[in-house]
């Protein structure tokens, strides 16, 4: 920058010599100037090409710079850009001595029109003005409207949220005085003109793109801005420098260089081989199953990224399909990584596993790579012991692993906004707030993905997180009404991002199918709306897969094939059960609930006379504790396990682990042995058990088939010989003659009764069964069917009047979604992504508020339950360990007292929500933002208007 004497005005020298970009606070003591700043930034964006970005998206970018090999310096510009804002009085006035400074430089502003226009208008900061100075300086210098109307918002929505182009205007009442006027804007085209030749361009008008990207490319890019300048901010590795003859993109490289390196930052698994016909036994030890190798040839042969949605029962090799599939369009199509989203935490922990078991036959030093991303993965042992530590961090607060909830500092004036991350992890960085889904594999809850579909700050860096991976979801029928919603937007920008998706589901109803592929291509081809012709399979296991042709013409292929065992024949009785009336007494409650239960309890001394294993799933906790209380009177106590959520979280790991253990297919069974195992829906999902029978209340028919799912899973098991034929037990209806069945007010309030009737009419008559999984696919399209005369005429009148509610009740789940997500209908045809923020609600930042924004449902709180005899004693742990009297806990104790997390009945919301920490918890990283429920000596408390206890063997309860 020696020679800018030669091309501008002395006070233009002097103002890029002396505007600052971060304070000395904020950069290693020594200000630092603004031109560095955008250079430092625009040399990390340098090296996130060289060894970060997929194939997939420099291919983009090369396309939008013009040709192979343009998109690199096209990118590095985009990212250093960002902070031209900061050439203002609205930043550089901020900072007592930097203004100083500033002043002395000889640009000057009027402080009492700043202030008042500051008044006016508090978002118009650094990042709203460098949207508008871009616009207005891109313009000048000759780009096409087009151009310039996607790259400003780059700039504006630096800082988390996309403003509209009133917002970026200047308050009146400034009268000019933030933005600056006069010599300020000379000054201001200077910046941009200076950092573009630094960059290698000659002049502004070279750096014009010749296409404009979609609208999922600039948000992707978006979140890789955010991601360079988050780097560049580093004051460890980017110390301020204050003097412009020591500013140079050759010294900014430099410094990126060292902080990459320091910070451990890598890609995935880079370029792959295109895997051949041998590479599916390489990597699992055994030849593709017909389904398996049906998934791999169908993603063979598809014209370009897309969606291929699986559809097998349990044991029939989904998920190794789908890594064999993500692995061949990964190579095809330049992929880099992969996220895997499972439904639940509990199913994320075991996949983690088998996800580094792939990656690492791949390349074996990628296992390391692989993040869990969830806000309990502090109590998975496997990551533990990959950190290398305790797995805790004094920056990840405990209701969430990627919360937003940290302040944003636009100013870059403040402290480090970044918390501390967790110790001596691999690829360190991308464990700190907001970045998991940046890491190149990533295992986590569907939540993670979703999220990416709503209207939250920062949405950028997880869309940015998922661009050049392949995204695996498994157990997609889990997904409600509400759920699909975010899914079918998230799909909508997978597939406009060219991002390929291979979705895992037991079955799926026809109308599932064909919204997940119609939400995939239109956002392929850039529609609001299309409609798309999805084929039914013929047969079952089956495979869907869609793309999008060079033509822009929607390619839908599915095919189906045989299962590599032979259709299970099970035989299934209604266990009838009397149900309480509406006004019921608790007396007459409790009276036919114990009948109901002892009914079971007769019914599995019979089956199990001659030993063998049971699995119980019950709709709600409150009947699986109730059984269970019962069962524990007719069997020993080692005989019987109760398994539901409202066990603390440590808890309810080892009793996981334990049932899994006990139940699963390696485990040897001894001839005469009895184990029941009494569980809720968390036996519904990825529960890899394998029972001798089966009891399970009645609920819609894909889950309750998904239940059958854990029957009689291997051969080799040895079973009692009565118990050689599986048998499935459905309760939890009240079969009345001449009319509708009835059924508990829980079922009826998770799943409503419309498609509990069309459930129970499907069930076969006393002397036949199912063939499973051959009858699957028929009995889903019967339930989810719009064909009335499915239920009995004496059905009918109720079967109409709960078919309305059932669609009242989605309309308003679905239009409530609606306000959450990313995209309002009829804008998803919009060029750019001006206003993206406004125009609807706008999900929280931290997890809880994301949890809500994406699982429809009343709130709930999670605690920590700790104990105290007596008030004024000493708090101690459940187990009995002394804490203090304020509640401090010692370093050993840390992962008992969080293991005493539990997620209370939203029943109990409102006064667990006056629930504070303990005194000694105040200030602490994880335990200052956690609630405690102290119990007393006997481990009760009083909660609201209830009196409630906990225990290791029933969980969380309320006593009557």
């Amino acid at each position: 920058m020696l020679q800018l004497s030669q091309r501008y005005e002395p006070y233009v020298v002097r103002a890029l010599e002396t505007l600052w970009g971060k304070s000395r606070e904020r950069a290693g003591g020594t200000t630092n100037l603004l031109m560095a700043h955008l250079l430092d930034t625009a040399a990390a964006a340098e090296v996130l090409w060289d060894s970060f970005l997929a194939c997939s998206v420099q291919a983009a970018l090369d396309e939008l710079a013009g040709g192979p090999g343009r998109g690199r310096r096209l990118f590095a510009w985009l990212c250093g850009i960002h902070d031209c804002g900061k050439a203002t009085p609205t930043h550089q006035r901020l900072w007592a001595e930097g203004a100083e400074s500033v002043r002395r430089s000889g640009l000057t502003w009027v402080e009492r029109a700043a202030v008042a226009g500051a008044r006016q208008q508090k978002r118009w900061r650094h990042d709203w003005a460098g949207g508008l100075i871009a616009r207005d300086v891109l313009a000048e210098a000759g780009w096409a409207a087009e151009q310039v109307d996607w790259v400003w918002p780059l700039v504006a929505g630096h800082h988390g949220a996309f403003p509209t182009l009133r917002d970026v205007q200047e308050p009146s009442h400034a009268k000019g005085q933030l933005r600056g006027r006069g010599e300020w804007r000379r000054v201001q085209q200077a910046a941009l003109e200076v950092f573009t030749r630094e960059v290698g361009f000659g002049v502004l008008g070279e750096v014009e793109p010749v296409a404009a990207p979609s609208r999922a490319l600039q948000l992707q890019l978006s979140g890789l801005v955010v991601m360079a300048d988050w780097i560049a901010s580093d004051e460890r590795f980017f110390v301020g420098l204050d003097d412009l003859q020591l500013v140079s993109l050759d010294a900014s490289r430099e410094r990126a260089a060292t902080a990459w390196t320091a910070l451990g930052l890598h890609s995935g698994w880079g370029d792959l081989a295109v895997p051949g016909p041998e590479t599916f036994k390489e990597r699992y030890g055994y030849a593709p199953r017909p389904l398996q190798d049906m998934a791999v040839e169908a993603a063979r042969r598809m014209d370009g990224p897309g969606l291929q949605v699986i559809e097998a029962p349990m044991g029939e090799g989904k998920t190794e399909a789908a890594q064999a599939v993500a692995e061949l369009l990964a190579s095809r199509f330049g992929a880099d990584g992969v996220f895997v989203g499972m439904p639940t935490q509990a199913t994320s922990d075991p996949m983690f596993t088998r996800t580094r078991r792939w990656v690492g036959a791949i390349d074996g030093h990628l296992a390391s790579r692989v993040v869990l991303l969830h806000g309990k993965r502090a109590f998975n042992q496997e990551w533990k012991n990959l950190l290398g530590s305790d797995g805790s961090s004094s920056g990840e607060a405990f209701g969430g692993v990627d919360e937003f909830g940290l302040g944003d500092d636009p100013y870059g004036v403040g402290p480090q906004a970044c918390g501390a991350t967790e110790r001596q992890a691999p690829a360190e960085w991308f464990l700190g707030p907001k970045r998991g889904l940046l890491a190149p594999f990533v295992v986590g809850t569907v939540d993670q993905l979703l999220y990416a579909a709503t209207r939250t700050r920062h949405v950028m860096l997880r869309m940015a997180g998922l661009a050049g991976k392949v995204v695996i979801l498994d157990e997609v029928h889990a997904c409600d009404v509400y759920m699909s919603q975010f899914l079918r937007e998230a799909l909508r920008w997978l597939g406009q991002a060219g991002v390929p998706v291979v979705v895992l589901s037991a079955t799926l109803a026809p109308a599932q199918r064909q919204a997940l592929v119609e939400s995939y291509v239109t956002g392929a081809v850039s529609r609001e709306e299309m409609s798309v012709e999805v084929p039914a399979a013929a047969g079952y296991p089956c495979v869907t897969t869609a793309c999008v042709s060079d033509a822009g013409l929607p390619q839908v292929l599915v095919q189906s094939t045989d299962s590599w065992r032979k259709d299970l024949q099970v035989a299934v009785r209604i266990v009838s059960e009397s149900l309480p009336g509406v006004r019921s007494s608790r007396e007459d409650r409790e009276r036919l609930q114990g009948e109901a239960d002892a009914r079971v309890g007769e019914l599995l001394t019979r089956e199990l006379v001659d030993g063998g294993t049971a699995l119980v799933i019950r709709n709600s906790v409150a009947r699986a504790q109730s059984l269970y209380e019962e069962l524990r009177r007719r069997f020993a106590h080692h005989e019987v396990r109760l398994l539901h959520a409202r066990f603390t979280v440590a808890r309810r790991a080892d009793l996981t682990e334990d049932s899994l253990r006990l139940l699963g297919p390696n485990t040897p069974r001894p001839q005469g042995g009895r184990l029941i195992v009494v569980a809720t829906q968390l036996a519904e999902q990825s529960f890899d058990v394998d029972a001798d029978v089966l009891v399970t209340d009645l609920a819609p028919v894909d889950l309750l088939l998904q239940r059958v799912g854990r029957l009689h899973r291997h051969e080799s098991t040895w079973r009692p010989e009565r118990l050689r034929t599986p048998r499935v037990f459905v309760t939890g209806l009240d079969p009345r003659e001449g009319r509708e069945p009835a059924f508990p007010y829980a079922s009826e309030m998770i799943y409503g009764r419309h498609l509990l009737m069309r459930t129970a009419t499907v069930l076969p008559d006393a002397e036949e069964g199912w063939s499973i999984p051959g009858m699957v696919p028929g009995l889903v399209e019967k339930v989810y069917g719009a064909d009335a005369s499915l239920l009995p005429e004496a059905w009918r009148e109720a079967g109409e009047v709960a078919c309305r509610e059932q669609e009242d009740r989605d309309r308003a789940r679905a239009d409530n979604a609606r306000t959450f997500l990313l995209t309002p209908q009829g804008e998803h045809e919009r060029r750019t992504l001006v206003g993206l923020h406004y125009g609807g609600s706008t999900a929280g930042s931290d997890e809880g508020a994301l949890q809500a924004a994406v699982r429809d449902g009343e709130e709930s709180v999670e605690v920590v339950l700790v104990a105290q005899e007596s008030e004024g004693a000493i708090f101690r742990t459940l187990a009995g360990r002394a804490l203090s009297v304020n509640g401090d806990v010692a370093p050993d104790l840390l992962d008992e007292v969080l293991g005493s997390v539990v997620r209370l009945p939203s029943k109990f919301t409102e006064p667990a929500l006056k629930l504070r920490p303990l005194p000694g918890w105040l200030g602490h990283s994880w335990l200052g933002k956690c609630r405690a429920l102290v119990l007393d000596a006997s481990h009760r408390a009083q909660l609201g208007d209830a009196t409630v206890t906990y225990d290791e063997e029933f969980g969380f309860r309320q006593l009557q």
